[in-house]
């Protein structure tokens, strides 16, 4: 083979892996109105009760392949949840949340406001409502749309979940 026959193989050889290999990577988006209403259930299991959900105030996030991370608001009036739980929250990857980390899984989250900066954000098991910890949502959106609630496709692996105009970090942990 001549050298530059040899040089074009090589080069063949290393853009096809190149291009098989972005096909394995994850690469994150956001989710579909279609794909969320397919995950996203209309009661949510909420301890001992199916809670009603806002599909309209869902977001949600998927890797491409099937995995997705995503939330919605729990409509709670008349339901011991009042007060406690305000959004349910699914993940299908595990991932990290300030100090605490979560497996696959379904949680539900409420907020009570810190300060003027900060609401305090509070995570729990939704099959047994055990608290998981808390993590401080900052104040971050001054202008543009506010969304009830957002969740942001990663950037390598940080996200953002933003509550109106508050946001907390999260970060995939497998």
């Amino acid at each position: 083979m001549s050298k530059k026959r040899v040089a074009l193989t090589l080069i063949l050889l290393i853009a096809i892996s190149d291009i098989s290999a972005k096909s394995h990577s994850a690469t994150w988006r956001q989710a579909t109105e279609k794909e969320m209403s397919a995950l996203i259930p209309a009661r949510a299991p909420v301890v001992n009760e199916r809670i009603e959900t806002e599909a309209r105030t869902a977001s949600g996030v998927t890797d491409g392949q099937g995995k997705f991370i995503a939330a919605v608001v729990l409509i709670t009036a008349g339901y011991s949840a009042e007060g406690k739980y305000s959004h349910f929250f699914t993940t299908q990857v595990p991932i990290k949340i300030g100090d605490m980390d979560l497996k696959a899984g379904e949680y539900v989250f409420g907020y009570k406001r810190a300060d003027d900066e900060s609401l305090d954000v509070k995570f729990y098991q939704a099959r047994n409502g055990n608290l998981l910890g808390s993590i401080k949502a900052q104040i971050g959106v001054k202008s543009g749309p506010i969304h009830s609630l957002l969740i942001t496709p990663p950037n390598g692996d940080k996200f953002s979940v933003q509550i109106g105009r508050y946001a907390f970090e999260c970060k995939l942990a497998g």
